[in-house]
């Protein structure tokens, strides 16, 4: 390959300044048909009854599949690094939606 060529397999990826600041997600919905997966983030408040979504993702099955294998390779290299992640209950949610509200 001519070092002076650029190289025809890179992509071009533009990030946003709006999209790099993220948005911040504290529980995912997943639902599917045949043709494609829903990915809902949500945000939820202490206190709060209602939660938010703050974005969806719909992706082809197969797609869904290789960000399966890409987030399973992430959470190895992760714990590789700091230790295992300790499992929650699945029935558990991040808050006690309904319970009463912190006082000072």
């Amino acid at each position: 390959m001519d070092p002076k060529q650029p190289n025809q397999n890179k992509l071009n990826i533009e990030l946003p300044e709006d999209v790099a600041e993220g948005v911040y997600s504290n529980l995912a919905i997943i639902q599917h048909s045949r043709s494609e997966f829903i990915i809902d983030f949500v945000k939820m408040l202490p206190g709060v009854p209602k939660a938010k979504v703050k974005s969806r993702i719909i992706l082809t099955p197969q797609h869904a599949k290789r960000l399966l294998r890409a987030l399973q390779d992430n959470i190895r290299k992760f714990e590789s690094m700091h230790g295992e992640l300790k499992d929650t209950e699945i029935d558990q949610m991040p808050y006690n939606l309904f319970g009463p509200n912190a006082q000072a």
